[in-house]
């Protein structure tokens, strides 16, 4: 069952060669074997996901109709709310926050009968690239389990690439989707700004922020946006047109697709990666397509960019977090300064007072115009020169990081954990859709990605050309050898 793509286990439920709650049961019995080792999850919904499964095989024995996601077990990233659920965001200021309500992405999964089967670990507050800043445990790579599977939807993309459930969902701010996706050898998709509601999701950056799924297999991607790619009332930034048909458009060919390589923007870019990066672009010569140099060399100022507006942002996002109104209450306050003071010391990891400060220093008098005014300019530069780039193509490739997963605690520098994310910040930036795929391994068997990233509401595009890829490669069937 494991080595099933969601629509080969969905279709096996509809024919009834199994029920859901066999197929339930079997990913919560590889959970309880497996996650002690790779400490994917921060909650099992056993009971949850068994009564949901009981519910649709009554519902198929009776003869009602049954979703696009009948049977599929998906996880969900724990700054996405679950109504009833506790959403800790990875920190402990939220140990004691129940969801009262369900996420847009949510009610929608469940509307088409999927399972959702637990929450993942996360960096605290999506803040971080390797899942290093959970307030509750490490999450390792599946496919070395002394390495990091990148962050901060570290959590998720461990639990797709150790098969213990074929979809999970993360979310993406800076590339916290398709990072760890990339180091953990899936498919890690973040759409358009906007294509998917944020509704129910803890905002980190709220104009940066995106739901994206991740899996095994481009149509998984596919499909899990044709139920989560749809208007939703409830968030202002969800863009109101129709939900589109991602699969029938998954042709399985990009012959004749123009795409850009901004060689410029990748002079940095290690020997290793290089030569591998290099490698990739020749498969996507064989498959058709024509590569044209495009200048990009903009995008050096991403990080730059990216860390005084999305620190800016969460400075403001995370003032609500107070010991007032959400979460854990310092013991020790006896005042309501010192309640302020004392639960968002207790309550707050190093990483995340990192950002705030930051943060609110660059949203200060004095120095708004200098930091914050500056980086939304540059920011309206990258959108711009992105247009320019897809006047002459139709994607943008990269890779999608310039380091394998890299041992847990190697990196002790922000700044240079912060570069980790150096390919993936732009489209944030620009609002684009942009997916990982993988790419192959290194010659010690750590998995790479490769990023196809495409122009706004391009979303089909971008997942085309990612199917495209799938069907000339067998990375995607690679599994890790304990978690065969």
């Amino acid at each position: 069952m494991h080595t099933l793509s969601a629509i080969e286990i969905r279709d096996k439920f509809l024919r009834g060669e199994c029920s859901a709650t066999e197929i339930t049961q079997t990913f919560l019995n590889r959970i309880k074997a497996h996650d002690q080792d790779v400490g994917a999850f921060l909650n099992v919904f056993n009971d949850r996901a068994l009564e949901k499964a009981k519910a649709l095989d009554a519902k198929q024995k009776s003869g009602q109709k049954l979703g696009k996601l009948a049977g599929i077990p998906i996880a969900v990233k724990d700054n996405i709310h679950v109504k009833g659920t506790i959403s800790t965001c990875g920190s402990k200021f939220l140990t004691n926050y129940t969801a009262p309500f369900d996420s847009t992405a949510v009610r929608l999964l469940e509307a088409e009968d999927a399972i959702i089967i637990g929450k993942t670990n996360q960096d605290e507050f999506a803040m971080g690239s390797s899942t290093e800043h959970s307030a509750f445990h490490m999450t390792y790579n599946p496919w070395n389990l002394k390495c990091s599977p990148g962050g901060s939807s570290g959590g998720s993309a461990a639990a797709v690439a150790a098969r213990m459930c074929p979809v999970a969902l993360g979310s993406d701010t800076g590339g916290s989707v398709r990072q760890p996706a990339g180091l953990c050898g899936i498919y890690g998709y973040k759409p358009t700004y906007g294509r998917i509601s944020r509704y129910g999701l803890v905002a980190y950056g709220s104009s940066l922020d995106q739901i994206g799924p991740m899996a095994t297999r481009a149509s998984d991607v596919g499909l899990i946006m044709e139920v989560l790619g749809q208007h939703c009332q409830h968030d202002s930034t969800s863009i109101d047109i129709p939900p589109d048909h991602y699969l029938d458009k998954m042709t399985g060919s990009i012959k004749g697709m123009k795409i850009g390589v901004p060689w410029q923007f990748l002079e940095q870019l290690a020997e290793a990666p290089k030569k591998h990066f290099e490698q990739s672009l020749e498969m996507l010569k064989s498959l058709g397509a024509e590569l044209i140099n495009v200048d990009l060399s903009i995008l050096k100022y991403s990080i730059a960019v990216y860390y005084i507006l999305a620190t800016a942002e969460a400075s403001t996002n995370l003032a609500r977090f107070d010991g007032i109104r959400y979460g854990q209450r310092s013991a020790q306050a006896k005042t309501l300064d010192e309640v302020y003071e004392f639960s968002k010391e207790e309550g707050y990891g190093q990483e995340v007072k990192r950002r705030i400060l930051l943060g609110t220093f660059v949203l200060s008098a004095g120095y708004q115009d200098a930091y914050y005014k500056k980086g939304q300019k540059v920011r309206t530069l990258i959108i711009e020169r992105f247009k320019e780039a897809f006047k002459q193509c139709d994607l943008v490739v990269t890779p999608v990081s310039p380091i394998p997963a890299f041992e847990i605690g190697s990196i002790q520098d922000p700044l240079q954990m912060y570069l980790a994310d150096i390919y993936t910040i732009a489209s944030n930036l620009a609002g684009l859709p942009a997916i990982s795929v993988p790419s192959g391994f290194t010659a010690d068997g750590k998995p790479i990605g490769l990023q196809f990233m495409g122009p706004q509401k391009m979303d089909t595009r971008v997942l085309q050309a990612a199917d495209a890829w799938e069907k000339a490669t067998n990375f995607h069937t690679a599994i890790p050898e304990r978690f065969k």
